[in-house]
């Protein structure tokens, strides 16, 4: 049991200047922001942005080359190609999973990020040995960060015997939710992949997170497909489609109705803002009621050297590539890297409100939207307690 502390003269999303109690981990008080002198336990908060943590929807720790030599993208032009290069790399690295992937997290960590969803490769060639690394590591770190992993069969489930027996293994195992790739392009049997996917997620009653890359009508098409089972193995609030590139490929007045369905089904698509390809259209979506939130992808990986973990940049990314300056619009850009995330993830327990837990950045800015564009040093707190500052854990693990 932690002594009550006083948070004292922060603007809670940029609002007036107010006092948080912190007790026990939790907000359990708030008043406008006393003139009163501070006292031996107070945080001064020094009229700073307070912000709930970041939320990193959608990353892969397991096959990042965090803290490696340079290493020059070698990788051919098709997602195959990309997949068989990533394999040779990762062959060729000699350092564990726990040593890259736990550097990254605390990198992650030290820039805000206290929840996130990673992605973690299963394959008949190496087995579990992924899953239980990450395991391992989120044992290591489970009190400055909760994470969620998703099993993920990227070299194809349907496609690829022994897959869905060590998909399995994994559900046995704890992993909370249940992963999918392409269900066309990839296994080229989406009815197969998703009966699976599906019939797992409710046996063992878990979540649902699938990598869509499929373009075009092929990609709508598979997405409708989701949206069935979904409905038809009850798993309402539970389904997240990462990518969904199609959704920026094809007219609003085609994309709308299947929007309008995963607005009912409360299916959750995540995004990188990726540059290179077409985007989920961020602003249509959330007025049709779809809840997208960011996620990096890949970091410092085979795939790409680019990225850094910072999820108030690629929210910067989100609201770059769609033109969105006007301070509300630059806040729904903040909202998809933490609010938009937490539900996406089924975080009960995430905010500023009175009974949560009391995780939460303090930021040298005005507003959200100049968070965003400036994506200034921070400071992190988990449970009322200071763990990092000026980008760096204060007390590493590695």
């Amino acid at each position: 049991m932690t002594q009550p502390r006083w948070l004292r003269n922060v603007r809670p999303y940029g609002l007036a200047a107010q006092d948080l109690l912190v007790d026990n981990g939790l907000f359990i008080q708030r008043r406008p922001a006393s003139n009163a002198a501070l006292t031996a336990t107070d945080i001064d908060g020094q009229d700073q942005l307070l912000t709930p943590a970041l939320v990193e929807s959608h990353v892969h720790l397991d096959k990042t080359l965090w803290g490696q030599p340079w290493h020059s993208n070698s990788a051919g032009p098709t997602l195959k190609d990309y997949i068989a290069n990533e394999r040779r790399v990762l062959r060729e690295v000699q350092s564990p999973i726990a040593e890259r992937a736990g550097a990254l997290l605390e990198n992650c960590i030290a820039r805000g990020s206290l929840t996130m969803r990673c992605h973690v490769d299963i394959d008949p060639d190496f087995g579990l040995r992924h899953v239980e690394a990450m395991q391992q590591l989120r044992e290591r770190y489970c009190d400055l960060i909760d994470l969620q992993l998703v099993v993920f069969p990227q070299t194809g489930l349907i496609s690829r015997p022994g897959t869905a027996e060590l998909m399995r293994e994994a559900m046995a195992l704890g992993v909370e939710n249940v992963g999918g790739l392409d269900p066309c392009g990839i296994d080229n049997d989406p009815v197969a992949q998703l009966d699976f996917v599906f019939k797992l997620a409710s046996e063992f009653d878990r979540g649902v997170d699938i990598h869509l890359h499929d373009k075009g009508e092929l990609g709508l098409w598979q997405i409708a497909l989701i949206a069935d089972y979904t409905e038809r193995f009850g798993r309402q609030g539970r389904v997240m489609i990462s990518h969904a590139y199609c959704l920026g490929m094809l007219p609003w007045s085609q994309v709308r109705p299947v929007a309008d369905r995963l607005a009912r089904l409360g299916i959750s698509l995540m995004s990188s803002a990726p540059a290179d390809c077409a985007v989920p259209p961020y602003l249509a979506l959330r007025e049709a009621g779809v809840n997208v939130c960011l996620g990096s992808d890949g970091i410092r990986d085979a795939w790409s050297p680019m990225g850094n973990g910072d999820m108030l940049e690629r929210a910067m990314l989100l609201a770059f590539r769609f033109d969105m300056n006007k301070d509300e619009e630059l806040a729904a850009a903040f909202a998809a890297a933490t609010v938009n995330g937490a539900q996406a993830l089924g975080c009960d327990d995430y905010g500023l409100e009175i009974g949560q837990r009391a995780d939460f950045l303090l930021m040298p800015v005005q507003t959200l939207g100049e968070a965003v564009v400036s994506r200034p040093v921070r400071q992190v707190y988990r449970g009322g307690e200071l763990i990092a500052s000026g980008g760096r854990l204060l007390e590493s693990r590695l």
